[in-house]
């Protein structure tokens, strides 16, 4: 996405920090195959910018970024201390009515990039609350306790409600025959999924700034996820 520009999907921005709706698809960081990251770009606005959390490459939504070492300093010292507030929309397959439900899992990080529920595993919690149910689906939101690797997916995943689309904990692609009746699809051709990633947005981050004043930024969903829940609440 080389013509993405950082004014399109600025959030916030004061002298000490700046917010921006990452896109999905792009790295937070350099990685090998991906032509722009979110550092970078943030780096070209004129700032020395520092990172304090990441976001998975396919996860769209809410990502921080301190201006000067003052303000990533006391950022970085909220999130340890959990005073950073972070909010995630996930499209969960299955109905599921969870109310505050606090799940309290163990995460074990693997060799190869992913992880699982493991007694040896470092303390895990998550709290999820139903937004939204369809026929097959639930919108889900999720509130992070703790800021381990995939933790919202394999929390959602021990649940029986793995992420649409998130293939690497038990999800399956999101295809509008499932839910749309008499779907016809055009002959010698594949249905593609509507959502050819993890169903998974980062819907609000709430901090407080230097001068101790709390701000919440919430972010827009990206045109897949919206077009999901659009036929979601018109099949669904």
């Amino acid at each position: 996405m080389p013509s993405l520009k950082l004014k399109d999907i600025l959030l916030f921005e004061n002298e000490d920090f700046i917010v921006v709706n990452k896109p999905p698809f792009i790295a937070t960081m350099e990685d090998r195959v991906s032509p722009i990251n979110m550092y970078q770009l943030v780096k070209e606005h004129g700032t020395s910018a520092m990172l304090c959390h990441r976001l998975d490459k396919e996860t769209s939504g809410a990502l921080a970024f301190a201006k000067n070492q003052i303000a990533h300093k006391a950022l970085n010292q909220q999130f340890e201390k959990r005073i950073v507030t972070k909010k995630y929309h996930a499209i969960a397959e299955g109905i599921h009515r969870f109310e505050n439900s606090s799940v309290n899992l163990p995460i074990l990080t693997l060799s190869k990039g992913l992880v699982k529920i493991s007694q040896s595993g470092k303390e895990s919690q998550t709290i999820f609350q139903t937004l939204e149910v369809f026929n097959h689906y639930t919108l889900v939101e999720c509130k992070p306790v703790t800021g381990r690797m995939h933790q919202i997916r394999i929390h959602l995943s021990a649940q029986n409600a793995p992420i649409a689309g998130d293939e690497s904990y038990g999800g399956h692609p999101f295809y509008l025959s499932k839910i749309k009746r008499n779907y016809n699809l055009k002959k010698f051709t594949e249905e593609e999924p509507l959502i050819k990633r993890t169903a998974l947005h980062a819907q609000a981050l709430s901090f407080e700034l230097l001068n101790a004043e709390k701000i919440a930024v919430e972010a827009p969903y990206p045109k897949d996820f919206r077009a999901v829940l659009n036929q979601l609440r018109k099949h669904g």
